[in-house]
């Protein structure tokens, strides 16, 4: 295993802060641990309590290091949100080098260049996507290393975020133990495993459907032509169930996972099953059917606001349809209710990997995956993703606790030598 092609990405997310390790072959991807926490401190997308979230942070990234036996260095970060922005760049520069071959020097100064832009003091840049790069005026160069030019251009979108959003999630990872080796825009990474070449470039919505929140990314000519965040998701469906029926919310999200459907036509009337009522000691019976009914309401008005905002900014015409992703697209029913409320061809893409075959974990495959591409494009250096030394079961704040007993015990005990030493030499005199 070489530990400079292993990546690992964190996906914090309402419901569940979920870890992926993967080993990059060339191209190719290989799952070798995976780690998935319950999310506290997380509400619609947003961090309201950062010792919590840190916690789960440790617990998710504690599982996925058990599973494969080392310790978790650093990780790639995914953010989103409507605090995100996108900007066309443009940098130009010289080729450096004198025998004119464009290199990865050449590379990072036009990127740098891009990015000298007026921003608002609130918002920080996060991320460079080079479209295309332009060589003594030849464009649609994907990759111009080794290429002979004098003039370099490139061609991009400048990515910027909310300062104080980015920096408290970045001080939970930090927090928790771990490094931050890069941070990508989620959408990007997700249209990098769930769309197709052919999809970007005809147009197409990407709806990744949480527990707390929907994003959707529009893609357009093979680029990202916009994001934005709906605060509603699978929690929603919960709490929907949990009112209606006066079930506990915990019980509520246990019967959506086993028994929901997201469409009554594919609910059956034979599973039955019962279900505690608050306020009551009896038990109460009802059928799939009846479970449907109520999901279906609240995912239709989940598909019919993703239309609204999407005809706000102006986006009717959709030849490449939708590809829905993320925890809820698991649910039985959910492609025949999108196919009947956006009226389009929909498909919900899973990350074909052992291990992570739901949809649930395309948010992690694509952070590995985008992230592994951008570093090679733009040729920067990636810190090491795991510790050389094997991993200890120990959690890291008792195993430095533990380290710094030991130190004042071997100094105690240096203390006590020393001084049975010096006794000895008086005695001796």
């Amino acid at each position: 295993m070489n530990s400079e092609n292993i990546y690992v990405s964190l996906d914090i997310g309402t419901s569940s802060i979920k870890v992926v390790i993967g080993e990059m072959a060339g191209t190719s991807l290989n799952v070798i641990g995976v780690g998935e926490s319950t999310s506290h401190g997380i509400k619609k997308g947003s961090i309201v309590d950062i010792d919590e979230t840190v916690r789960s942070i440790q617990d998710a990234v504690g599982q996925a290091e058990r599973m494969v036996g080392l310790s978790i260095k650093s990780v790639i970060v995914g953010v989103s949100g409507n605090h995100i922005q996108l900007q066309h760049c443009h940098g130009i520069v010289a080729v450096s080098n004198e025998n004119h071959e464009i290199g990865n020097v050449d590379i990072a100064r036009v990127i740098d260049a891009a990015q000298v832009m007026s921003i608002p003091p609130e918002r920080e840049i996060i991320d460079v996507i080079p479209e295309q790069f332009i060589v003594d005026g030849l464009d649609e160069i994907s990759d111009p290393r080794g290429m002979i030019g004098v003039r370099l251009e490139m061609e991009g979108t400048l990515i910027t975020g909310s300062k104080t959003i980015l920096h408290n999630l970045l001080r939970c990872v930090e927090r928790a133990g771990l490094e931050i080796s890069d941070v990508c825009l989620q959408p990007l990474a997700l249209g990098a495993v769930a769309l197709s070449k052919d999809e970007k470039n005809l147009g197409v919505a990407l709806v990744d459907i949480g527990g707390g929140a929907t994003s959707v990314a529009v893609f357009e000519q093979g680029s990202l032509l916009s994001t934005f965040e709906l605060p509603i998701g699978g929690n929603h469906i919960t709490k929907d169930i949990s009112i209606i029926r006066r079930i506990p919310t915990e019980e509520a999200e246990q019967l959506k996972i086993k028994h929901g459907a997201a469409y009554v036509g594919v609910a059956s009337d034979e599973d039955t099953f019962s279900a505690s009522q608050i306020g009551s000691s009896k038990k109460q019976m009802f059928n799939q059917e009846d479970l449907a009914e109520i999901i279906e309401a609240r995912m239709g008005e989940i598909f019919d606001i993703v239309m609204d905002e999407l005809q706000r900014i102006g986006v009717y015409d959709l030849p490449g349809g939708f590809v829905l992703t993320g925890g809820v697209t698991a649910m039985p029913g959910v492609l025949e209710l999108a196919v009947q409320k956006l009226a389009a061809n929909v498909r919900i893409a899973v990350p074909d990997y052992i291990g992570v075959r739901e949809p649930q974990y395309t948010a992690c495959i694509g952070l590995i995956q985008f992230a592994y591409h951008n570093v090679k494009i733009q040729g920067k250096e990636v810190a090491a993703a795991i510790a050389p030394e094997r991993y200890d079961a120990e959690p890291k704040q008792r195993k430095q606790k533990k380290i710094n007993e030991d130190h004042e015990d071997h100094e105690n005990h240096e203390g006590m030598t020393t001084k049975v030493k010096r006794w000895f030499n008086l005695f001796f005199d």
